[in-house]
């Protein structure tokens, strides 16, 4: 890691090429703008030379070839550091097996359709409203068995005189959420009796027992059109507080590319996740007992991280051995 600057790069490079390095990419701190900014310009100032600027496929119209002691250099697009394949990708797998990559192959890439599709900007056959976070929803997950608990129902256990679900379900109304939808299944008649007179939308899992992906895909379902997000809540975190729901809606800025809003810790990701309704349809095809964490992962280019302090938005009770320390604390 250098300083994006023309002498610092130079050294650089210079260093790594002299160690032997078969094929250098460059990470720049801005775009490739033109062939003046730093990454081309220390590439020049070291003796290599520019092979090719830009492609004809976005993401990855900013790439940069060059050489340098007859090696391969990239200056490389900020797509580059995105899992989502791109241009970068396409270069990359040639290089590595040994292919050079002419004019001819890059201007060839854009056969058939200069745009690759992301989720910042989808194709313009898709006619999407444009989103903001004016209206993000909050679905409070309150369907499972609690297998775990050996018999009673976490979601009706009582901490501090409130049963889990109601103080989940309290936070996200306090919330800049314009509504809540609570999805039930197991014991449902009971989960609503605890939430009587709150103000709530409830939708009934049928098929709770397959596991959180159901009940995910139950919420997702039942989220109003006009809401740009949703924010899924866990009906067992009884610590996650109105203010972290207020602060992942206002971390979520579809404008400024901010699709995912996820608390996090000391580099750990939590709950809750507000998604842009861009991804509910890959909600929709979850299954199992499993949640949306590898979703995070694969569009990790447009998540936003809020940070937050203390256990909360990692402390589920799934256990009598958590809820006696949610107790005790």
């Amino acid at each position: 890691r250098v300083l994006h600057d023309e002498t610092a790069l130079k050294a650089a490079m210079k260093e790594l090429l002299g160690l032997g390095a078969e094929l250098v990419i460059v990470f720049g701190a801005s775009a490739i703008a033109d062939r003046r900014d730093v990454i081309p310009a220390a590439l020049a100032g070291i003796g290599g030379a520019i092979e090719h600027f830009g492609m004809p496929v976005d993401p990855g119209n900013l790439l940069l070839i060059g050489n340098a002691n007859g090696l391969p250099v990239l200056g490389a697009p900020g797509c580059a550091r995105s899992p989502v394949e791109n241009g970068f990708d396409w270069v990359l797998m040639r290089l590595l097996a040994g292919l050079k990559v002419t004019r001819s192959e890059l201007t060839g890439m854009g056969v058939g359709g200069l745009l690759m599709e992301i989720v910042t900007r989808p194709q313009p056959r898709e006619s999407l409203e444009p989103d903001d976070n004016r209206h993000v929803s909050a679905v409070v997950l309150a369907a499972g068995r609690s297998t775990r608990m050996g018999g009673p129902n976490k979601l009706l256990a009582e901490l501090d005189g409130q049963k889990l679900v109601r103080i989940v379900t309290e936070h996200a109304l306090a919330s800049k959420a314009r509504d809540v939808i609570v999805v039930t299944g197991h014991q449902a008649e009971l989960i609503e009796k605890a939430l009587a007179g709150l103000k709530v939308t409830f939708v009934r899992n049928p098929d709770f027992a397959k596991g959180l992906a159901s009940s995910v895909k139950a919420g997702v379902l039942a989220v109003p059109r006009q809401a740009d997000g949703a924010v899924i809540c866990l009906g067992d975190m009884p610590m996650i507080s109105s203010d972290l729901i207020d602060r992942l809606i206002d971390a979520f800025a579809p404008d400024r590319g901010n699709l995912i809003a996820v608390p996090v810790s000391d580099g750990r990701r939590g709950n809750p996740v507000l998604w842009s309704r861009r991804f509910f349809n890959e909600l929709m095809v979850l299954d199992g007992d499993v949640g949306a964490r590898h979703l995070i992962a694969k569009h990790n280019e447009v998540v936003a991280e809020v940070p937050v302090e203390g256990d909360g938005a990692f402390l589920d009770i799934d256990t009598p051995q958590a809820l006696e320390a949610a107790r005790g604390s």
